[in-house]
């Protein structure tokens, strides 16, 4: 099958989907009765469907807890799980003693953790769906998967922070990673994060949560925040996923893209807690603590419970907040993680509560036919009596607890920066960039940590744009062609060589050529390179591909104080009788030719 997706297939692909839609066939159910029906009357042929399966039939069974302080030996695994009563086990990846996911790890403010990481990793369950275009990604993966650990929202040292393309290939040494948890105490979640193939990684079961703990929220019945504890303190790993006729995990959504290339995400038709598909919960009359992670690899949920009870909001992945925030539904994207109170005391034995999502998927999934995934367990309340305890009033700023949280800093100036997902003859697209930049880019991102430089009143961190590497050295920033983009000279104050005339003796400029009507005179254009639209460089500096050693250039023109731009408000070009790049070229010019003398 051609790799290559053509846009007149999709567009028939996607017509064919709109035209039974108009008709009725194939509209998505209003609402959801208490059984959950299918939301189509019979499959799609542009969505893959998991078979029928039962819902609330199997028991969720929390992960195990394991001490994080101190040394720690981790090792990711093949298995084999079983996620479902009417399915069989199938191939999965889990870390240390666990099929599928990882065990929770409870971590301590000031007392590091050390991970001993290992690859055992054989073949992996996803190997037909390795896209080996992407960047870094090779042949030999689909029998040896390489690993790379990342501990998701801790402040760590690079060495320790799972860089992409550090990779532990299996059964080749330990890779050691230091953490210090030198931060507030909170939720972390730990899993891969391997150039080219995160997502099929963390599907395949590589995922678990890093819990740290501090003096306050001690996570046993002492701590000081009266928040529930032990049993009544639950991890929940919330994912969706699809399977195939006979068992397996999908990770394909749509037979819209072949097979063997790289899917932006997939939207579930099944919802897993902690591994188990369509789980009952049974938990006690009395009040719980839900640690909530989005694992999902795509979709974005809005969560509520079937019977519109509240739920108390008090932390996310930075820690606890001042006080708790009661609301019906909460937003939760993938890798993000909540910290939930919700309270059991008012149901009778064996009432039923579901944990549900009511956001529709976007745009480009609704396209080919996919619907909501409605729900991801039931809360089924036993004769017990649970945790009696209330809501607590606040969590910070009290006698014996933490200090309040500082307030958001005021943004002083404005950046912009572009993320874009430019669309190649392949869909989907496989890149994203950054102010026009790929990963790959010598001319890397340069974000720095602390004040701004004097001159400068911005005071968020200093991102180099892509203009700043089209320029070539000169005496302002040291001979550096990557020096940061507030220690160059602003346009107006380089000097440029007239057109049409030698440069000065001993330069290494070339003969500049003579600008077109409407460009800025003394200015050239640059070749436009791969995935970045054309920049311009100053015709006083030669390029930066220069082969010859380039001198200073001599002492600019005393330069004239430029005026500090309103905020929002497109500073001035410094030649008002030319066309600025930015703006489109007029059908006549505004301006007689100017004849160029030799």
């Amino acid at each position: 099958m051609s790799q290559e997706i053509s846009r007149r297939k999709l567009f028939r692909t996607t017509a064919a989907i709109g035209g039974l839609a108009a008709v009725g066939g194939l509209a998505p159910r209003a609402a959801a009765r208490p059984d959950y029906p299918p939301a189509y009357p019979f499959p799609l042929p542009t969505i893959f469907h998991s078979p029928p399966l039962a819902k609330f039939v199997d028991e969720m069974v929390p992960p195990p807890v394991r001490s994080g302080v101190g040394d720690l030996s981790v090792t990711a695994r093949s298995g084999r799980a079983r996620m479902h009563r009417d399915l069989p086990s199938v191939p999965s990846f889990g870390y240390s003693d666990m099929p599928y996911l990882g065990a929770t790890i409870d971590g301590r403010v000031g007392e590091p953790t050390t991970f001993r990481y290992r690859n055992e990793l054989l073949r992996h369950p996803f190997a037909a769906d390795i896209d080996t275009t992407l960047h870094g990604v090779s042949e030999s993966y689909r029998d040896r998967p390489p690993n790379s650990l990342h501990l998701h929202g801790a402040v760590t040292a690079p060495d320790s922070d799972g860089n992409p393309e550090r990779l532990l290939m299996p059964r080749v040494g330990t890779a050691v990673h230091h953490y210090p948890n030198r931060q507030e105490a909170g939720h972390l979640w730990y899993h891969d994060h391997s150039m080219g193939i995160t997502r099929t990684n963390v599907y395949a079961g590589l995922a678990g949560n890093f819990l740290l703990r501090d003096d306050h929220d001690t996570g046993d019945a002492s701590n000081r925040l009266g928040l529930p504890s032990g049993e009544y303190e639950l991890p929940l790993i919330l994912q969706e996923k699809i399977f195939t006729a006979d068992g397996h995990m999908s990770l394909r959504s749509t037979p819209v893209v072949p097979q063997g290339r790289w899917e932006g995400g997939a939207v579930g038709d099944v919802g897993m807690i902690n591994g188990t598909v369509w789980p009952k919960i049974t938990v006690d009359r009395g009040l719980y603590r839900f640690r909530i992670l989005n694992a999902g690899s795509y979709s974005v949920w809005t969560l509520h419970l079937s019977d519109a009870t509240p739920m108390w909001v008090i932390g996310n992945e930075g820690g606890v907040l001042d006080a708790p925030v009661r609301v019906r539904s909460f937003r939760i994207a993938p890798g993000e993680r909540y910290d939930v109170l919700v309270d059991f005391s008012g149901l009778r034995p064996g009432a039923t509560v579901d944990l549900c999502n009511r956001e529709d998927p976007p745009f480009q999934a609704a396209m080919l036919g996919e619907v909501r995934m409605p729900v991801f367990g039931r809360f089924v309340a036993s004769p017990r009596t649970g945790f009696r305890g209330r809501v607590p009033s606040r969590l910070r700023g009290r006698p014996g607890l933490p200090d309040v949280l500082p307030p958001l800093a005021t943004a002083t100036s404005v950046r912009n920066v572009t993320v874009s997902q430019p669309y190649a003859l392949r869909l989907p697209p496989a890149i994203m960039s950054l102010n026009n930049l790929r990963y790959s880019d010598p001319q890397m991102e340069m974000p720095r940590q602390g004040p701004p430089r004097s001159g400068t009143s911005s005071t968020s961190p200093r991102i180099r744009t892509p203009s700043t590497y089209i320029s070539s050295p000169s005496a302002s920033s040291g001979g550096d062609p990557c020096a940061p983009w507030n220690t160059r000279p602003p346009i107006h104050n380089r000097r440029s060589v007239p057109v049409g005339r030698r440069p000065p003796t001993g330069s290494t400029q070339g003969r500049v050529r003579a600008p077109h009507r409407g460009r800025p005179a003394g200015r050239t254009p640059c070749a436009p390179t791969a995935g970045r639209s054309p920049r311009w460089w100053s015709a006083s500096r030669p390029p930066t591909n220069s082969a010859s050693t380039p001198t200073p250039p001599s002492p600019p023109t005393p330069p004239r104080a430029p005026s500090t731009p309103r905020a929002g408000v497109r500073p001035r070009h410094p030649c008002p009788r030319r066309r600025p790049p930015w703006l489109p070229a007029p059908r006549r010019p505004r301006c007689p030719p100017r004849r160029h003398h030799r």
